[in-house]
């Protein structure tokens, strides 16, 4: 049998033939407890076929560790500002251009108040910061539930609402890592990467 190439392609791959072949995803993660969530998310988008960047805040890093998404999506993970690599555009900026949808999951207070007040100190929110007004925007918040309902994370995510490419997803409600239950549970992956995939369906 002739190896694979473009005109036989290896339909035993995933890449090849899943619903979302080559379909360019950036996965950005800040830094929760929920962070475990998204190497299943990271898994289940690399099975449907898509193309993943993985993106964390230095936070992010402490609770899941880049070589675990360096080994699901089988990409250079990216934590710092400071790397680069041989695109010629700056790393935030090549990503940014690169990816068709961007998710952040999952979204904790503090970045969410970052990305509606335009900071930029880590390579998550620049990316964000970055990225094309047509390029779809999902963010997936995670955080206590006495947190998600106080006014000042609702007003930033009001103020987040004016972004036309926005679509948040979640939160959920069930039992928390403090040991409560209540609004403000990061939504699970098979339902973040529902929504991804018909975002990428629509355009």
């Amino acid at each position: 049998m002739a190896p694979p190439n473009e005109s036989n392609p290896d339909l035993t791959n995933p890449a090849n033939t899943g619903p979302l072949s080559g379909r360019r995803v950036a996965v950005a993660l800040s830094g929760g407890i929920a962070c475990y969530k998204t190497a299943t998310l990271v898994s289940q988008l690399v099975q449907q076929g898509a193309d993943v960047r993985v993106l964390m805040t230095d936070a992010a890093t402490k609770f899941v560790g880049p070589l675990t998404f360096q080994s699901l999506s089988g990409k250079p993970v990216l934590t710092s500002v400071w790397q680069s690599d041989d695109h010629p555009d700056s790393q935030h900026i090549g990503i940014a251009r690169w990816c068709e949808l961007l998710v952040i999951a999952p979204a904790t207070a503090d970045l969410i108040a970052k990305l509606a007040h335009g900071l930029t100190g880590d390579i998550v929110t620049l990316v964000a910061c970055a990225l094309p007004s047509k390029t779809p925007l999902l963010i997936a918040p995670s955080m206590n539930a006495d947190m998600w309902a106080n006014p000042i994370v609702q007003n930033n995510i009001a103020t987040l609402s004016v972004l036309p490419n926005l679509t948040v997803v979640g939160p959920d409600d069930g039992w928390q890592a403090c040991r409560t239950e209540g609004s403000g549970r990061m939504s699970e992956p098979g339902a973040i990467l529902d929504v991804i995939t018909r975002q990428l369906k629509g355009q």
